[in-house]
């Protein structure tokens, strides 16, 4: 008995230290986070995210190899709650939704018949498929069936409609897609996406500065869905609603309808729907990343800062805007006059903005109140520059500087602050009686409305090439005809002359005639000698152009040794998409970088530096992809004739008549009725790359 008990324990330390030795020598070790990523999984081992199973895709994590956004059955919060398990950046917690880049369809020409399998893939082996459209969905819907959430289905026009809210991002209909049709993206990878030269997107699209879906918003018009048209503009967009009064619309001269017809009144159809939402008592919920801890300083309130913030604040960092002025806006705050854009609009605007969880610092000016050194010591990670173009050039004549001569922005900017403040009466700025503005544009022209409404008795634009060569936006040259300017042509202002008092009396110019074209491709004006005339006037405004202040260079060593400025006094960047400075966390884009310009160029400028900042501060590079459009057609999309087009007449701009408006500051173009608007959208032709809607069969 005792020898058997002696062997039973003899037996069982033999076992116990040849599984010691075991656990020692075949030990697996588990990452102990992997039980916690998956514990904040859906535990439903669905399949749906490409693994076998919430344990395998929680291993994925844990290896990298898998996004906290895994698991598509999961919300935004548990996946956040991953992406802090993993201490990675909580943006790529954001929810992964899936879309279709194509909106041809069956709307392109068949190169022949097909009998087949009824498979995209099957089709798609034979010559890339029978439509004419290389890059064109074939419409046998291989995306439909793959998708398990019943979150697919094939439109109308013969291409696929995606429900976003069934939608899981899970990613099948992009796998079996073989024109790579359907595409899976977050939001913040929408935001950072630039044209690109292999996109499905029309001529308008291409031609937009912001790069904004016009197709896609005018639908949405099309159909009464004013919210979504307002999201899809804002996607690129924040300040749709300043655009859509000041913008010349460069997209209209690539309108494909503008070929055969008048082009749709895209910017009519913007204005439409950014009123819509003000007047409608609420503003539309716009959609932030997770945080990522990172701070990113913009100086400059005006739309390039304005924009870089937004998108910026939306990829999730903190953003902090420091401007000069009291309020934002910038030039379109300051140097366009309310009867354009009513201050009232702009604030509604700017607030929306700020709203996102935007701090703004008013009255601080770069290289006076602060450097910056002291941001970059404060733990900011990157700065942008938007600091406009606020100097005016001067004519460099004789007399220029006499009493009740001035310059466009700096008049412009004096009476706006008049205005916007208490609107004293002892305070207002000078108005003379027989006025004289030197320019031909928008600057110019804003002087001279400006000075109508003033109760100047006599207002004069001086220019010295003709009408034709005038920069200004051809609807603001007609409405200041209408309202009483007058144009001298072909006139070179050579001194401006004044009293003994010091007062300006008289404008002394040469009389011009067109010689050769210049490096602009504009006639040069060449002098006529001995043609010196002289007008007599009491109040001179010189608006020739402006461009940026760069003072607050040589307050800061750092900048003045390492920040490159070019012979225009713009800050310098090699890469107009990627807009980084010669110092490697200093960013720019608007007039800052380019001289006075459009605001919606300040505007997509604004967003490609927001996606430039983004990266870097990620630790990413920040070269745009080699496909990049940029400001460029994609040759097949541009077309000499469009056939099957019935001509329709474009919808007017409503406006003030001239006898009211020139009495007030009250806004002087109006928005489209709801009827109107519905009516220009249905003259839209719904162009995709090369697919559009035909007005007759």
């Amino acid at each position: 008995m005792l020898t058997a008990l002696l062997f039973m324990l003899g037996l069982g330390a033999a076992c116990g230290i040849m599984l010691s030795v075991a656990s020692k020598v075949f030990y697996v070790y588990e990452d102990p986070r992997i039980a916690e990523v998956e514990a904040f999984t859906a535990a439903a081992n669905c399949g749906g995210c490409g693994y076998t199973g919430c344990s395998a895709a929680a291993v994925a994590v844990v290896a990298g190899e898998a996004p906290p956004s895994v698991c598509i059955l999961a919300d935004a919060e548990a996946a956040a709650n991953i992406a802090a398990i993993m201490g990675v950046d909580p943006g790529t917690a954001e929810p992964l939704l899936s879309y279709n880049t194509c909106t041809g369809g069956n709307r392109a020409p068949d190169k022949y018949y097909y009998m087949g399998i009824n498979s995209c893939q099957a089709l798609a082996s034979l010559y890339g498929g029978k439509r004419e459209c290389p890059v064109g969905c074939l419409g046998l819907g291989d995306c439909v069936r793959a998708c398990a959430f019943d979150a697919l289905k094939m439109g109308s026009h013969g291409y696929p409609v995606v429900d976003e809210m069934k939608c899981v991002g899970c990613g099948a209909c992009e796998k079996v897609c073989p024109k790579d049709i359907m595409e899976i993206k977050t939001m913040s990878q929408k935001l950072l996406h630039l044209n690109q030269y292999d996109d499905r997107i029309a001529p308008c699209q291409q031609t937009c500065p912001a790069e904004i879906d016009i197709p896609r918003y005018i639908f949405q018009i099309k159909n009464g869905d004013y919210e979504g048209a307002v999201n899809t503009i804002r996607e690129r967009n924040p300040l749709l609603l300043s655009c859509g009064r000041v913008c010349p619309h460069p997209c209209e001269d690539k309108c494909r309808r503008g070929i055969e017809d008048e082009p749709v009144s895209i910017n009519q159809l913007k204005r439409f729907v950014a009123d819509y939402e003000m007047n409608s008592g609420r503003r539309l919920p716009v959609s932030v990343a997770p945080s990522t801890g990172k701070k990113a300083a913009v100086i400059g309130g005006g739309p390039a800062g304005l924009s870089c913030a937004f998108f910026l604040r939306r990829l999730g960092h903190d953003v902090t805007i420091f401007d000069a002025m009291p309020k934002l806006g910038g030039m379109i705050r300051y140097g366009i006059p309310e009867y354009r854009l009513p201050k009232e609009v702009l604030a509604w605007e700017t607030d929306g903005i700020l709203n996102v969880g935007i701090e703004h610092k008013p009255n601080i000016m770069l290289g006076r109140d602060f450097d910056i050194g002291s941001l970059m010591a404060a733990g900011y990670d990157a700065v942008f520059l938007g600091i406009g173009a606020w100097k005016d050039y001067t004519l460099g004549v004789e007399g220029e500087n006499l009493g009740g001569c001035y310059t466009g922005i700096n008049f412009l900017t004096n009476f706006a602050l008049w205005q916007q403040e208490d609107g004293a009466k002892d305070r207002q700025p000078f108005v003379g009686n027989k006025c004289v503005v030197i320019g031909g544009g928008n600057t110019a022209i804003d002087c001279v409305r400006t000075l109508i409404r003033l109760g100047a008795e006599e207002v004069s634009i001086v220019y010295r090439r003709t009408r034709k060569e005038m920069p200004a936006n051809e609807v603001e040259i007609v409405a200041a005809e209408h309202e009483g300017v007058k144009f001298t042509f072909l006139a070179a202002p050579t001194r401006v002359i004044g009293d003994e008092d010091g007062n300006v009396t008289g404008l002394e110019y040469l009389k011009m005639e067109l010689g050769e074209p210049d490096a602009s491709g504009r006639r040069r004006p060449v002098p006529i000698e001995g043609s010196e005339t002289v007008m007599e006037i009491d109040m001179l405004i010189t608006a020739i152009g402006q461009g940026p202040d760069v003072f607050f260079k040589d307050e800061s060593k750092r900048l003045d040794q390492d920040l490159n400025i070019t012979r225009w006094n713009t800050i310098d960047s090699e890469d107009p998409v990627a807009l980084q400075s010669s110092i490697p966390y200093i960013f720019t884009g608007g007039d800052s970088a380019t001289g006075a310009a459009l605001v919606v160029s300040a505007i997509g400028a604004g967003r490609r530096a927001a996606r430039s900042i983004h990266l870097y501060i990620a630790g990413e590079g920040i070269t745009p992809p080699d496909k990049t459009l940029f400001t460029n057609n994609i040759p097949v999309s541009i077309f000499e004739s469009v056939p099957g087009i019935e001509k329709s007449a474009r919808t007017e701009m409503p406006e003030l008549p001239v006898e009211d408006r020139i009495k007030s500051f009250v806004e002087a173009d109006l928005v489209v009725s709801e009827e109107e608007a519905r009516y220009e959208s249905n003259r839209c032709l719904q162009c995709c790359l090369t697919c559009y809607n035909k007005d007759v069969a």
